[in-house]
């Protein structure tokens, strides 16, 4: 295995993908498939939880669909933990059916888009956002996922 993956689903909500999903997601996800020994931790939560995190760590005041914490490993350390994703299940659930997607088509999306991050990928600059958003549809596309950012 290329990468380990530890879920933790402390959620309330029934639908959430099973963990061999956030596995097989979050492993397509690694952008470089040659290395391995890696690790990722993913949180499934409710929105009190994302909300204090989004508000302790973005001073943002409201949950939101999906956190990444990136991992900065000291040289010493040999482990290759690439960070945390924090999704918010609610959020997304509510987002699939707010923009006619589905489900698993976008907690698909939001993993691999979260494991970008965690990956040094952002979308802040425009020629930032169009390698990430390209990597994204090109990742689900190996899923038969279409582009989510199409309408």
């Amino acid at each position: 295995m290329k990468l380990a993956v530890d879920v933790q689903n402390v959620s309330q909500e029934q639908s959430v993908p099973d963990e061999e999903d956030f596995r097989r997601w979050s492993e397509l996800a690694l952008v470089d498939s040659g290395k391995t020994g890696f690790s990722v931790v993913l949180r499934i939560v409710d929105e009190p939880e994302s909300q204090q995190l989004n508000a302790d760590y973005r001073n943002k005041n409201y949950p939101t669909n999906v956190l990444s914490f990136p991992f900065e490993m000291p040289e010493f350390v040999e482990e290759q933990h690439l960070g945390d994703l924090v999704i918010c299940a609610p959020v997304v659930n509510r987002e699939a059916t707010e923009q006619h997607k589905e489900l698993d088509a976008h907690w698909a999306h939001m993993v691999i888009h979260g494991m970008l991050h965690l990956q040094g990928y952002d979308h802040i600059e425009a020629d930032q956002a169009d390698e990430m958003e390209g990597l994204e549809i090109d990742l689900l596309q190996q899923l038969n996922i279409n582009n989510p950012y199409e309408d």
